[in-house]
């Protein structure tokens, strides 16, 4: 996490990740907003393996939604920013992909922790909780134009 509190992953666009053309295929600014996330987590110290090993809970996204302004193409390195925005029964984070200072997709993400056993959902253990609250980062203007949820 930087001193804004955003994290920042860097991803090289690779031909797996296109169609024909060579441009992105929608689906997988989802699998790199994953990523970023996960290395998020990892960064902050809480990793999702010890969140599973030690409270036997994990997150699950609860909803999701993308608005895409500009594709990405073939070789061309984006940056996923994640920012907190709210971290309470629930965990709300902006997602954005960049390519340099111009913004790709948006994405809002909302995630749950529930329990290992019964996927019933639980509230976040600690330190995630105060380690999540103490990164949120209140709304902004986002590169597409408007307020970045």
């Amino acid at each position: 996490m930087s001193a804004d509190h955003a994290h920042r992953l860097k991803i090289r666009v690779y031909f797996e990740d296109t169609d024909a053309g060579g441009v992105v295929y929608h689906a997988n600014y989802l699998r790199w907003a994953e990523r970023a996330r996960t290395e998020a987590l990892r960064d902050m110290g809480v990793p999702h393996s010890d969140m599973q090993r030690l409270h036997g809970c994990f997150m699950v996204v609860r909803r999701v939604t993308v608005e895409y302004a500009r594709p990405a193409r073939l070789d061309d390195e984006v940056t996923v920013v994640t920012r907190i925005r709210r971290a309470s029964a629930s965990l709300l984070l902006s997602q954005e992909v960049m390519r340099g200072e111009e913004g790709l997709a948006l994405l809002e993400v909302t995630l749950a922790c529930v329990d290992v056993a019964s996927l019933a959902p639980r509230r976040l253990p600690e330190p995630w909780l105060g380690e999540l609250r103490a990164r949120i980062v209140p709304p902004e203007t986002s590169s597409l134009g408007g307020t970045a949820p």
